[in-house]
Formats: structure tokens, C-alpha cells, sequence
């Protein structure tokens, strides 16, 4: 059985470069027989994460979608933002919530354990946004999460897409599938 997929960005910005990379990204990993699910996170608000606001009302609803949703799936992809050579507080917050149990009874970690992670980032710059992978690795890897050793940072995204959203960069094309082709794997192997 396929790998199920989920794909998105730690941007919430409507013209993201990196939401333009989780969609291609999404995109290739179906073309290789992965079931791929693209989210965006504009569609999960959530406060700051606060433990006297968890105390008062529990887990957004929004945490609680998306902790179903990550464990009915087999791992995600990340596009992640460069925030002063960190990942974005968007993304760190709906992490952070996503770790909190919505009950005495839920398995710790339930949205992450066993789960695969690929990391991805776009940025205009020519770097790519490479300088805030590295803090993210070593955060999804702390809360035991198998992140591949393969990633892809993006350079120049202000030109790296289509019109329809696709890479016109065949080199680029080609260092994508590659991380592509490791997740799928890893994610197959993992799950079997």
C-alpha cells in the first residue's frame, strides 16, 4: 500500500514561495504513487500556545484536526520559511500544539509517533532558506520524529515556478525527487 503523504508549508502568506514548493512538491509525490495531502495552514488558527489558556479550554480545535489528520498519515513534508535563520513562529506554534495530549488517555505524541518527516524550503535569497532547516531538524528529531537525511532548499523562488505552479528548473526538478523518492521510501519501509 501507498504511502499516505501530507504536504504543506510553514507559511500562511497567500503568494508563499513555500507554499508554492508543498503544492509541487505534493504534486511530484502523487506522479510516484505516494497519496499525497496538501494543507494549508491558514486554514488552522490557533492562539499562542499558553499552558493557562490550554488549562481553560483545552486544545483549539484546529490542534485537534490536525493531530487526526497527521495520525492517519504516514509522514509529512515541510516547507518551511526562513525566519531570521530559524523556521517561521507559525509553524513553531501548530507544532507546539499539536505535541499537547487532548486527554489523559491520548497516546503521548500521537500526532508524531512513527511518523517520517522531509524537509524543504524556498526563499529568494540564494540559500534557499537552507539556515532554518537546521533548527527544524533538530527540533522534529528531539521528539523522536525520523527525519531523512536528504532536504532541498530553494533558491531564487521568485522565478523557480510556472504559471501552473510547477518547477521550470529541470536541476531543481530532479534535487526535489530525489528527497521525494528517499520520503516515499522511508515512509513505505517504516510503515511495513
Amino acid at each position: 500500500m501507498s504511502a499516505k503523504l501530507i504536504f504543506f508549508s510553514g507559511s500562511c502568506r497567500k503568494d508563499s514561495a513555500n507554499k508554492k514548493l508543498a503544492k509541487a512538491a505534493s504534486a511530484m509525490a502523487e506522479d510516484m504513487g505516494a497519496m499525497a495531502t496538501y494543507i494549508d495552514l491558514a486554514d488552522y488558527e490557533m492562539p499562542l500556545f499558553n499552558e493557562d489558556l490550554e488549562s481553560e479550554h483545552g486544545l483549539p480545535d484546529a490542534a485537534k484536526a490536525l493531530k487526526k489528520l497527521f495520525a492517519d498519515h504516514d509522514g509529512f513534508l515541510i516547507a518551511s520559511p526562513e525566519y531570521n535563520s530559524s523556521f517561521s513562529p507559525l509553524l513553531k506554534n501548530t507544532l507546539d500544539w499539536m505535541t499537547r495530549p487532548g486527554s489523559k488517555d491520548e497516546p503521548i505524541m500521537m500526532a508524531f509517533k512513527g511518523k517520517v518527516a522531509a524537509l524543504t524550503a524556498a526563499s529568494p535569497g540564494g540559500l534557499g532558506g537552507l539556515r532554518g532547516l537546521i533548527p527544524l531538524r533538530m527540533w522534529l528529531s528531539n521528539i523522536h520524529i525520523h527525519v531523512i537525511p536528504q532536504q532541498f532548499a530553494l533558491g531564487g523562488s521568485m522565478k523557480a515556478f510556472d504559471e501552473n505552479g510547477a518547477l521550470t528548473d529541470d536541476k531543481q526538478k530532479g534535487a526535489l525527487s530525489g528527497v521525494l523518492q528517499q520520503f516515499i521510501e522511508t515512509a513505505e519501509n517504516l510503515k511495513g
